[in-house]
């Protein structure tokens, strides 16, 4: 089997600090629970970002909508007469009143069900009930309010900002960098909405670096390399790589491919199709515990109906991390994919963690619409590792408030969340005197 074009070029041998910086970078504490802080990211960043609202398969039909929140901003996603797709902000031009809560199909029109104003689902004003009583009414002068609305691997992206920069310029080198993996193959059968006593930054940071795992996730040390997890950093948007299937270089002593194998099926069976407890398969010789890997998630998606023979092992057992500004995580391989984003809460001690959990589906599959489930941070268990990093997030964000806690103390390993924060600045225009301080230079310009 030959490798996939594509394969990453850097170094296997390139660890996840790189270059050390002169000294670790200080980020504010506050913008983790100021009101006045999360004022400016509502007033100032969250209208001008894209956004990823739902899936394709949310709005796929005609008449299918999607309600989408962030904060005090609500975006009403519509699938016209026409198929094509549209955004509106989410108020009814008369008093304001929300048009639609949720999703759902079959719409026909869009009406208020406060005074019964009504537009098409091209938002143009069509029927207002007594209006000789507003005299002078144009209906022209009042379609809903559009926002703009884009696709890209099945993912639908908002942004209330009209001037934006196009998605596909402002996700970078995301896309290409990916392209090998064939994102659009894969379908979202339900999204989870986890909420969470924390910042969503709070939440973003724990999807951003590699730091915690030797302690937050001590089993995985047992069959990924956290230490050579290359990173690189476009501008809005960066990545890691991280080998699956050998062992940490932390670890003292060798272990067997068997607890390497045990290790893997404890926290990534289900990649695999391999229950807890699966025992260690024959192989056949020079083959290691990630060749045996890859050959059981081949079997895996074959009883699916999905051919991975184009896929290597590196392909297969390589898990590929991009973070897109301000709050999008993409979790990518051969066979799995998952999208994590964090949104505000109902203050800056609250966040939502949502996470669009995906499988590679056979060409010509049916498209369905996702179930969406919401619940409490305390009733989810998405997995073992998912779970161990929800629990920490409520702890984390009652630290940040204690008085001699000024400023987190970052290295050069948890660059991710730096140039989240490099960007933040940016979209806020902070002044000198309340931005990051020590750390590297960028080497890269932010675009």
């Amino acid at each position: 089997m030959t490798a996939a074009a594509g394969n990453p070029t850097r170094s296997r041998d390139e660890d996840a600090i790189g270059t050390p910086p002169p000294s670790p970078t200080l980020v504010p504490a506050e913008r983790y629970y100021s009101p006045a802080f999360a004022a400016l990211e509502m007033q100032h960043m969250w209208p001008r970002v894209w956004q990823v609202a739902c899936m394709i398969d949310h709005v796929a039909e005609p008449g299918d909508y999607f309600e989408y929140r962030c904060g005090p901003y609500g975006v009403l996603i519509v699938r016209g007469d026409d198929g094509m797709l549209r955004a509106f902000q989410n108020a009814c031009r008369h008093r304001g009143n929300s048009l639609c809560v949720g999703s759902g199909s079959g719409l026909r029109e869009l009406k208020c069900g406060y005074h019964g104003w009504t537009w098409d689902l091209a938002g143009a004003l069509r029927r207002v009930p007594d209006r000789k009583g507003f005299g002078a009414l144009h209906m022209s002068d009042f379609p809903l309010l559009p926002v703009r609305v884009d696709s890209w691997a099945g993912l639908v992206f908002v942004n209330l900002d009209r001037e934006a920069m196009p998605l596909i310029e402002y996700l970078e080198a995301v896309p290409d960098d990916i392209a090998w993996c064939h994102l659009d193959d894969f379908r979202c059968y339900a999204t989870l909405t986890v909420d969470v006593e924390a910042n969503w930054k709070t939440i973003a940071d724990g999807y951003s670096e590699t730091y915690h795992i030797q302690t937050l996730h001590p089993e995985l040390l047992r069959c990924v390399d956290d230490i050579h997890a290359p990173q690189q950093i476009w501008g809005h948007t960066g990545k890691s790589d991280q080998p699956y299937g050998v062992q940490s270089p932390r670890l003292e002593g060798a272990l067997s491919d068997e607890e390497v194998w045990d290790a893997y099926v404890y926290t990534q069976g289900a990649l695999m199709g391999a229950a807890e407890g699966t025992p260690f398969p024959e192989r056949q010789p020079g083959q290691s515990v990630a060749d045996l890997i890859a050959v059981q998630t081949r079997a895996f998606a074959a009883s699916r109906g999905v051919d991975l023979d184009w896929a290597d092992t590196d392909r297969i057992t390589r898990l590929h991390q991009y973070n897109v500004f301000p709050n999008m995580t993409l979790l990518a391989n051969a066979d799995h994919l998952t999208i994590m984003c964090s949104r505000p809460g109902q203050d800056p001690d609250h966040g939502e963690l949502v996470m669009f959990l995906m499988t590679r589906m056979p060409p010509g599959a049916d498209r369905n619409r996702p179930t969406d489930v919401r619940v409490p941070a305390e009733q989810s268990e998405p997995g073992v590792v998912l779970t161990q990093d929800i629990r920490v997030l409520a702890g984390l964000q009652r630290g940040m408030h204690q008085p001699g806690f000024n400023h987190l103390v970052l290295s050069g390993e948890e660059r991710r969340v730096i140039n989240m924060h490099r960007n933040l600045e940016r979209y806020l225009d902070l002044p000198e005197s309340e931005r990051m301080t020590g750390g590297a230079v960028p080497t890269q310009s932010v675009k």
